[in-house]
Order: C-alpha cells, then structure tokens, then sequence
C-alpha cells in the first residue's frame, strides 16, 4: 500500500497535472514547486508532497516503482504518520535506477510545522544496585553534557508541570554537570584532579551518598590555535527566533572571542550542503557576520550530507597542534539523506578518526530530537548543549569556551573499585547510556568521553555500607573472601581514570584512593546537600523507583541550603519555588 502511494504521488508530480483528493479544491503544480497533498482531503502547492501514507513514527527510504524502475525518495514522518517527501519526480527521473537520493538535490519550499509536540527523547532504563561481591567494578565513559538542564529550564518557562515533562527529556548527569563544584586544583604532573565527600543519602537514611569530582587540567589558551567550521541547520524548521535567529546570534559572540590565529569556516544545509564561508581569518569579524547574515532558512533537512561537507572542510584545513573542531547548530530533526539515528552515529563515529572534534548545539521547541543530538555529541568526540536562550549562547561559547571547545583529554573512562569491606552494594547515578563492561576500560578500541581545559566531571553513587567488615556476600561457595591488606586500610575505593591525549592513539591511567569516612555525616556540605537536590528532583521527574522519601519540598530544600550564593544554582532554586 505504501508504495503505491508513493507511487501515484511521483507520477502526479512528474506530469504536473492538477491534483483533486477528497473533494478539495484544485491546486496546479509550477515548475518551482511541487503539489501537496494531505490525506485528509486538503491540496496545496507549497513546496513539496505531504501525504498521510502509514501510521507509525519513521520511514528511512520509500520505494516508488516508475516506468519499470525502481527510485528511492526519503520521506520522514512527523509523528502522526504525515510523511514529508521532499524531492521531485523529475529531480528522481534524472537518477540511476535504484539509486539513493542525491544529497546534492536542493529542495526549495516552505516547512509544515506539526500541530503539536513532537520531541524525541531516548528511553532512560535507571541504574540498580549492584551487590560488590559479585560486581566491584564500576565503568562508564565520562560524560559532560549539559543540555538536560537548560531544556528543562525552557519547559518550565514554557509552563509546563511537571508532569508534561516527557520520560526521557532529563538526566541525572547533565542536570548535576551543568554546575560548578569546588575541587582542588590538580597536582603532582596528574591530568586530573579528584575531589569526594560522603553523606548520609537524604531521600534514604539507610544509606550514605558519595559525590566524586573529577577535574580535567587547565590550559593557556593563547597557545592553541582554532579550526572552527560552523555547522548551521539552515532547513524550514529553523526558522524561528528560538531555532535560526538565536543559532546565529550564537556564532556571532563566538566570532567575537576569535584572533587571526584562528580560522572560521561556516557549512549550511537544508535539501543540500552549501559552504557559506570557506575558511578565513578568525579577526575577519565583519566577514563572518556578513556571511552568517547571508544564510536563509528553508526546505528539508539533509543532516548527513551537511556533516560530511563540513568534516571535509575542517580536514582542508586541519591545524596541526590547534583545536580543530566541528560546531553544529540544528535541531536535530533530519529528514533527508541519512535520518536514522544509528545511521547518524555511524557516521560521526568515523568522521571522529579525522582528528576533528564536535560540539552539538541544540535549538528549538516542538520537533526537537534531543535523541539525536545527545547521539550525535556521544559518539562523536564531542560535547552537547542546549542553547534556550543568548545568555546560555554565551555561557557556552564565551564564558566556557576553553572547556565547550578546547579538548585536554579524549576517550575518557572512568572505574570505580569498592571495597567489599566498606561497600556491599552501591548504584551509580545518571550515565546509563555512557556505562560500559569492565573489560571495556583497558579496551582503546571502545569509545569514552571527552573533557575540555578545566572542565569537571561529577559523580554520584548511593551506598549501601558494609557492617562490621562483612563483604555482603550470600553466596553458596563463596562467603567471606581472603582479603587482601588493601581491603583492610580503610579506603572506600579506588577511582582510575583512563584517558587519551587529544592527537594519541594509546591511553594512559590515573588511579585516586577515596578513603571511608570515620562517621557517615548527615549534616552536608553545600555542594553535596545541591547536588542531593538535583537528584531528587530529577528522581521525581523521572519517577525512579529508588525515590525513598524524596518529594519537591525536600529536594527544593536541600538545592535551597546549597546555593552559596551562586547565580545558577539560585535560579534552579527560584525555578523549583515555583513549582511547588
């Protein structure tokens, strides 16, 4: 049935017929523009077909049989099962039979704005315990994303309850990153350094709560020089204030910040990939202004083939020592070329061997796909945030720019060891979709994160400690283990951190003994007692079955005594007010 839609569809345009569907007035198809049809009756001549053809949320290729050949079209829905085929039967007739679209095809006409919400967001499967006995150790790729939060400060301008927030819109991690933690600075010739503290855990008495954070070396930025290709999402949904307009505005601080040791190059795509500005000097502000002021917004989105165009760009002139780095700028809704988010993934995770780096930045409401942005930034050699607003543009890409943009360590892993004595069972908190298999941490061949000049990482566990020296065991054979003398000198456990300098191949480790505490404290410090509550209230957006005693009032409470005058945390804590 799909095909022969499809098919009728590509026909009608291809002969530039008028086209009558369900008693609907009469549309003529021009030259410049395709016919519209939508299956509920209604036909327009805006630019490109939209058809209700199938239920169900995505088509990556739909064949269309013509004059005995086969021709492929993207089409992608919108949610609904309205599908937006974007490329003329005439452009299709040009192609070789089966043949995927041309990513080179433009597609000039307006964008159709779905009626209603359309993010994307992953499905966040919550970290459980895990008994030290039979799993001590702890993997997971480090992770300073921070595009959680900023999002969830746009729903709550936007005057969404909590309730409307959708499954999957707020991690643990990115709500926790997004602020700074005191952490001493890092010695003895080390990458890192680590700061830690325990508490008894708030929403559960029983336990204790462990806050690690883990601080990348910083450097004088004066000797690195830039290699920055804008990426900009020039298609038809990103022609709102909050999507292009503020895309652009973004760059524009940025250029400001840029010298003549620098480059600048800027690649748009919507149907095809255009280089706007190839590569100039990064003092040359007014000429790159003009050419952002130059971009126009319109068509659909060929995500792929404007990452491919501007890695090539970057590669061109790659800067040999300096930060040569990719900044994307889109809202992630990708209709054309590769759409799929393993396709995407796949894509970047090669074009990370370039030696290239990435920074996604995220705009816009409605049919916003957080999934791939988040996916993107992951597998990429990269880092992803939101931009809701100019002061976060220049939170990012001015006050932050060595840590958003210039990278000190990449494929960073990190591993926690407990100490059965200490710890019988333990839960990390956020980074499900960043943990790994303890084989995985020696493995160069598997992917970690990448953290920026002076950027931290932070990490919550919630412990469940051992009594009396018991290892928590309950198994059969095994019982209560030799132990070894580590175990018995009152470390807590043991953090290893396994990096790679930004142009190495091998990794190198850093290992940090967390000693116990000699009484588990309930009264926390500031840090501690605001990072509980950005637990707690992401435990209640999220639903988490390990929610205890938590509610809005204790988790505002304890964000409320963490503030320490600090602007950002006041305005969660303003946020938070609200809401109650």
């Amino acid at each position: 049935m799909l095909r022969k839609k499809i098919m009728a569809l590509i026909c009608i345009v291809g002969l530039s017929i008028s086209l009558t569907a369900c008693g609907a007035s009469e549309k003529t198809a021009t030259s410049d523009q395709s016919a519209v049809s939508e299956a509920s009756g209604n036909s327009s001549n805006k630019g490109s077909f939209l058809q209700n053809l199938t239920g169900g949320n995505k088509a990556d290729s739909a064949p269309a049989e013509m004059d005995g050949g086969s021709y492929y079209m993207e089409a992608e829905t919108n949610g609904t099962g309205n599908y937006y085929v974007t490329e003329s039967a005439e452009a299709m007739a040009d192609m070789a039979v089966g043949a995927p679209i041309d990513p080179g095809f433009t597609y000039e006409g307006e964008y159709y704005e779905p009626d209603f919400n359309t993010e994307e967001y992953n499905f966040i499967k919550e970290n459980s315990f895990l008994k030290v006995a039979t799993s001590p150790l702890s993997t997971f790729a480090a992770d300073v994303d921070t595009g959680s939060y900023t999002n969830f400060r746009r729903m709550i301008n936007d005057n969404y309850s909590l309730e409307q927030i959708p499954m999957g819109a707020i991690r643990a991690e990115e709500m926790i990153n997004y602020f700074d933690y005191d952490v001493k600075e890092t010695r003895d010739n080390k990458r890192f350094a680590v700061s830690y503290e325990t508490g008894v855990c708030p929403w559960n008495e029983d336990n204790d709560l462990l806050m690690m954070t883990v601080k990348a070396k910083d450097v004088d930025l004066e000797y690195v020089g830039n290699n920055f290709v804008f990426l900009i999402d020039s298609s038809g949904s990103m022609s709102s204030n909050d999507k292009g307009a503020l895309a652009i505005r973004s760059f524009k601080l940025l250029a400001e910040t840029l010298t003549e040791d620098d480059r600048v190059s800027i690649v748009t795509y919507s149907g095809s990939s255009r280089v706007v500005l190839d590569s100039c000097d990064g003092d040359n502000y007014r000429k790159i202004c003009k050419a952002l002021d130059s971009i126009q917004f319109g068509g659909g989105t060929n995500g792929s083939g404007g990452i491919t165009a501007a890695y090539e760009l970057a590669e061109d002139n790659f800067m040999e020592g300096g930060n040569n780095r990719v900044i994307i700028a889109s809202d992630g809704d990708m209709n054309l070329g590769v759409t799929s988010t393993g396709g995407l993934t796949e894509l970047i995770s090669e074009k990370k061997e370039t030696g290239v780096f990435l920074t996604v930045l995220g705009y816009g409401t409605g049919n916003y796909s957080d999934a791939n942005m988040e996916s993107l930034a992951d597998c990429g050699n990269g880092n992803y945030h939101y931009i809701d607003c100019i002061e976060e543009a220049e939170r990012v890409l001015v006050d932050q720019l060595k840590q958003t943009t210039v990278t000190v360590a990449k494929d960073v892993k990190l591993q926690v060891e407990f100490n059965p004595t200490q710890v019988s069972e333990y839960r990390l908190i956020g980074y499900e979709n960043r943990t790994m298999a303890a084989e995985d941490f020696e493995d160069d061949t598997k992917d970690g994160g990448e953290t920026g000049a002076g950027q931290t990482v932070t990490v919550l566990y919630e412990l469940v400690r051992s009594k009396d020296g018991n290892t928590g065991s309950d198994l059969k054979y095994q019982g209560d283990r030799e132990l070894t003398d580590a175990a018995l000198s009152g470390e807590l456990l043991t953090l290893s951190i396994r990096y790679k300098e930004p142009d190495g191949q091998r990794s190198v480790e850093e290992n940090f003994d967390v000693m116990a505490p000699a009484k588990t404290t309930d009264n926390l410090s500031e840090d501690l007692s605001f990072a509980a509550g950005v637990v707690e209230l992401t435990m209640i957006i999220n639903d988490s079955q390990y929610l205890g005693d938590a509610t809005l009032d204790t988790a505002y409470q304890l964000v409320k005594d963490g503030t320490a005058d600090d602007e950002a945390r006041e305005e969660l804590c303003k946020m938070m007010r609200n809401l109650r």
